[in-house]
């Protein structure tokens, strides 16, 4: 893997991230957290699938988008239901 399929990589993983934070109720994350919350996603998702036989059939760059998107919210709503945070929406 060289450096610009690197930077691709993570470019992927912050935006399935940042999907998966927003699903999940909760879009005040930096970069950096949209980066892991991805990875982290891409691992969940990728686990998911494999435990219910379903698989993937849009990856990019080895990454299975629609499974870490999956994985991203599911880490997200527990991260939320662990630390008892409510979703970040404002209120008007």
């Amino acid at each position: 893997m060289n450096f610009f399929s690197f930077l691709i990589l993570l470019l992927v993983a912050a935006i399935c991230g940042s999907i998966g934070a927003a699903i999940a109720g909760n879009n005040t994350r930096g970069c950096l957290t949209s980066i892991v919350i991805g990875l982290i996603g891409a691992l969940i998702g990728t686990w998911l699938s494999r435990q219910l036989g379903i698989s993937d059939f849009f990856y990019w760059y080895r990454i299975p988008i629609i499974w870490s998107i999956i994985g991203a919210a599911i880490f997200v709503a527990v991260i939320n239901a662990l630390t008892g945070k409510k979703s970040s929406k404002r209120k008007r």
